[in-house]
């Protein structure tokens, strides 16, 4: 059975607009008073990180959503390795998930469903934890996912908003992942692009644990379904800074490059260039696939960087030991008002 049949949007694909997401939250109360409370939602971040004692910060995600893929393994792999990128980019271990599960059970059989959890607990199981739990429902749309948890030392804790004026900013995976899931609802993506997509959307981003023990590290973030271009928009306005990019450095995989020069794109894609596209200067000669890769929503995206320059090439040195081979420096970042200059 395919899985994507049963859902209107797939990966991070489904989420909302940021556009829309802004004025959802925008009357949401402020946590008030709560000093053990070091990352909340005043900064778009991550995941909450609540202070326990002087060497331990609990850090706090969940992120679940519809298939992007039709295989149900494949499926409850993707969606693991993205709810565990948030704790890794905020530079936390992860010890324990809980599972969320949604799912037409008059609809599918329930091998179907034992495998998407299947796939779930062998990511987990990858990163060293336990699915401890969870909580399911019936619902009309599959739905899978994991509230995640991890520590951190307190003075380790990477934010989004931290970046300094001068900073190189690194990608740590090739972008394309919306594009290429789009030709795969529509029959069209072949076994060599399949491979692909899952080889990135499976690769853990355990590569962030690591970054907190560099000085000179400023913001990390991941690239998920605002495209690389909405969540440097959010390092920039929770920095106070302008980014340059330059286009030809943008770590591309390659079977999504085909599919965009063919004009495979994504709703989701059109949605988030629709919420920040005011505030990006793009090239006069800019293609308008090459437009939308960079709005193009990555499912368990790489991690985005920001670091002082001196150490940028150690940085990337580290991702490539790590295998994250697409890593390199995407442009920089400078005083100004917030937005993003694409060159």
């Amino acid at each position: 059975m395919k899985l994507t049949s049963f859902s209107h949007g797939g990966g991070c694909g489904c989420k909302i607009a940021p556009a829309l997401l802004e004025e959802i939250l925008a009357k949401i109360p402020r946590h008030g008073h709560h000093p053990e409370l070091l990352v909340g939602v005043e900064s778009s971040d991550d995941a909450a990180v609540y202070k326990i004692n002087n060497d331990q910060a609990l850090v706090a995600t969940t992120d679940f959503f519809m298939p992007i893929v039709d295989d149900p393994y494949d499926f409850g792999r993707i969606a693991a390795t993205n709810a565990l990128s948030d704790l890794y980019a905020m530079g936390a271990r992860p010890i324990m998930a809980l599972a969320i599960v949604g799912m037409p059970v008059a609809i599918l059989p329930t091998e179907v469903i034992q495998q998407v959890v299947a796939g779930g607990a062998a990511v987990c199981q990858e990163a060293g934890i336990p699915i401890a739990g969870g909580h399911s429902i019936d619902s009309p749309e599959p739905i899978y996912g994991l509230a995640a948890l991890g520590l951190v030392h307190p003075q380790k804790v990477l934010r989004n908003n931290q970046a300094r004026a001068g900073d190189a900013v690194i990608l740590g995976k090739g972008l394309g992942v919306g594009i290429m899931s789009s030709a795969l609802k529509k029959g069209t993506l072949s076994a060599a692009a399949y491979a692909q997509m899952l080889a990135s959307t499976t690769q853990l981003n355990t590569v962030g644990g690591r970054l907190g023990d560099f000085e000179g590290i400023h913001a990390v973030t991941d690239v998920t379904g605002f495209g690389v271009l909405g969540h440097l928009m959010e390092v920039c306005r929770g920095s106070g800074l302008r980014a340059e990019i330059v286009l030809n450095e943008l770590p591309l995989l390659p079977e999504a490059v085909a599919l965009a020069r063919d004009g495979y794109s994504t709703g989701a894609g059109e949605r988030n260039w629709a919420s920040y596209g005011h505030a990006v200067h793009l090239p006069k000669d800019i293609a308008f696939w090459q437009q939308n890769l960079l709005c193009d929503p990555q499912t368990s995206g790489g991690l985005l960087v920001t670091c002082a320059p001196e150490i940028a090439a150690s940085v990337v040195a580290l991702f490539h030991r790590e295998g994250f081979l697409y890593a390199r420096v995407i442009g920089g970042l400078k005083a100004g008002i917030p937005e993003i200059t694409v060159n």
